[in-house]
């Protein structure tokens, strides 16, 4: 079934690749790369806020360099030995000289860089810019931005096309779109189904038009581990295909009845025959013969398990080998790619945290049990690193739109309908039909608004270490100091005529308290009443949709068409730019940190 929406058919950008010629693979993003002289391999450690280089002549580290916090895509810049890394929470490109181990410059943008790939002749890269949805093209030389173009919505998954075109991944909708790099502009746009999601990665054939990209399918209407989170590969045809259809294939039904969870990279070999995808939240990979029929794409040639979620996967440019990175190892395992079997684990980095909260992450990003049942979910497929999947979904209690878990240890109570008062309440939900576990305590459990939970049992106490350790970050729209306009609406909000701070109180901005602000009532599956706990605002200007229920798409319509009497916010009698201006101050939220 065709999911495509072309926005502009013109074969001319270059986009095309056709099979009559040899012609050079897309470089697509990545938690790994590999050197254009095959020597050495560059692995980002997010928790270690380090890059890691193995020298593949011998197999074994030769630096390990800090270069700040939350480090995801990783490039060589051309043919060299420089790479660039996008370093998600510091809002940097940094370069480093992967001999030398030196940091040899960085640029500065505006927020979330997640994927680079670079040009092979090394003069251009190219970014895509999580938050606002944005990629930009870096010149490696002098450190500087060339372009930048806003090309849809929280922007992750980049892959280059022949140095012509650029494709891109949205994170929440898995919508695929390609830039044309001559304008400067999106040129093609794939849709696939609405249920789409978290889509952080994409890559080429090397030889045919057809882009490949990891996604999970969330069926948001369905509270049930075996119905709601299916892990999926979709495949693109590109231009020069027969067609531009896409298609997406189900990868826990690949293998009869083995089950895999949460997708997240995908790598072709350079001969073009074997692709391999990684599943984090069962510690799976597939590897897979791919097929020039249009119709199943690819076939099952081996299951390999590898070690704690697996986030990227690289093939060696013979296509004898390949890398899996295992995050919460911190090992990258050495594969040989035609027995399919491990050659060698390297170490690439450690743990330097709380040793209770590593536990505790290797249980939320778990689908084993006793987390769940079936192997279809774990706590990451809703809140990957402490974000949500931007969905509101059916619950048994009602409509409940996903919340970030940022700033959660002080935002108690939990829920929308404020029902459990400790994280270590979400035994409930590991126990539920949603995830279908067994649990992590032995014996009685207490009522969610009882007795503590806390101290029950080990493993549900680093869980909640895990749970509660995501801070706030600063909002990008602070960097440049609070403005005229984000001070007039600063005094609006706290002012008594309009008494947002009635509820939105205190340094992360909740009284922590249940309050009817007039939604609910049109949902018939409502099972909780019409009160809802107050969510903090700390972040709000990149968590839409808003409210319980998901129904203010804008933070202009929470004021304005979402609160017709004036229930959160006396904003009725407002002008344009007195909302425009509450606006403003919202999206500097926090400007400082609580």
């Amino acid at each position: 079934m065709s999911f495509c929406r072309v926005i502009t058919t013109c074969l001319a950008i270059g986009l095309a690749i056709t099979t009559s010629t040899s012609l050079m693979a897309g470089i697509s993003n990545s938690l790994m790369d590999i050197s254009a002289n095959g020597q050495l391999l560059v692995c980002s450690n997010r928790d270690s806020g380090t890059v890691t280089i193995v020298d593949l002549n011998d197999q074994t580290v030769a630096h390990e360099i800090p270069v700040g916090r939350h480090p995801e895509g990783v490039s060589f810049v051309g043919k060299s030995d420089i790479v660039a890394v996008a370093v998600y929470a510091e809002d940097q490109i940094v370069f480093v000289d992967a001999k030398s181990r030196e940091i040899t410059g960085s640029v500065d943008v505006f927020d979330e860089p997640y994927s680079v790939v670079s040009d092979a002749e090394g003069t251009r890269l190219w970014v895509t810019l999580e938050y606002p949805g944005e990629v930009i093209e870096v010149d490696p030389n002098s450190k500087t931005i060339t372009r930048s173009l806003k090309a849809g919505s929280f922007l992750r998954g980049l892959a280059l096309v022949e140095n012509k075109s650029l494709l891109v991944t949205e994170y929440y909708t898995g919508i695929v779109k390609a830039i044309d790099l001559n304008s400067w502009s999106v040129t093609e746009e794939w849709e696939g189904s609405p249920q789409d999601n978290l889509a952080r990665q994409i890559t080429i054939h090397p030889d045919w038009p057809k882009a490949y990209l990891p996604l999970q399918r969330s069926v948001t209407n369905v509270a049930h581990g075996s119905g709601s989170i299916f892990p999926y590969l979709g495949v693109v045809n590109l231009p020069g295909a027969d067609d531009l259809d896409r298609k997406r294939i189900q990868m826990d039904s690949f293998r009869g009845t083995y089950v895999v969870a949460n997708p997240w990279e995908v790598a072709i070999s350079p001969d073009g025959r074997r692709l391999y995808i990684v599943f984090s939240g069962t510690d799976d990979m597939f590897a897979c013969n791919i097929l020039d029929d249009n119709y199943f794409e690819i076939e099952f040639a081996g299951l390999i398990k590898t070690g704690a979620n697996p986030r990227a996967v690289k093939v060696s440019e013979d296509s004898q080998s390949f890398y899996v990175y295992n995050s919460l190892d911190f090992t990258v395992d050495v594969f040989d790619a035609r027995q399919l079997t491990r050659k060698a684990s390297i170490k690439v980095s450690k743990w330097s945290g709380d040793p209770q909260v590593l536990i505790g992450k290797k249980l939320f990003y778990s689908a084993h049990p006793p987390m769940t049942r079936r192997r279809w979910i774990s706590c990451s497929s809703c809140h990957p690193d402490g974000d949500s999947d931007g969905r509101t979904w059916q619950q048994p209690e009602g409509l409940r739109n996903t919340q970030s878990i940022r700033g959660l240890i002080d935002t108690h109570p939990i829920h929308w309908s404020a029902d459990r008062d400790e994280v270590h309440d979400f035994e409930y939900t590991i126990r539920s039909p949603l995830m279908g576990g067994r649990g992590l305590i032995t014996g009685r459990v207490n009522d969610m608004l009882g007795e503590p939970n806390a101290g029950l049992s080990g493993e549900l106490d680093a869980l909640a270490a895990y749970t509660n350790s995501h801070p706030f970050e600063l909002s990008p729209y602070s960097k440049s100091g609070l403005s005229a306009e984000v001070e007039k609406g600063r005094k609006l909000f706290f002012s008594e005529q309009v008494g947002c701070a009635e509820c939105h109180s205190g340094k992360v901005y909740t009284d922590r308290k249940m309050h009817d602000v007039g939604t609910g009532r049109n949902d018939p599956t409502e099972k909780m009443g019409t009160r809802y706990d107050t969510p903090t605002l700390l972040g709000v200007y990149r968590t839409a949709p808003y409210l319980h229920d998901g129904t203010a798409e804008t933070l202009k319509d929470l004021l304005t068409t979402a609160n017709p009497d004036d229930k959160h916010g006396r904003t009725s009698h407002l002008k344009d730019e007195d909302i425009d201006a509450i606006v403003e101050f919202l999206k500097v939220l926090p400007y400082e940190k609580p």
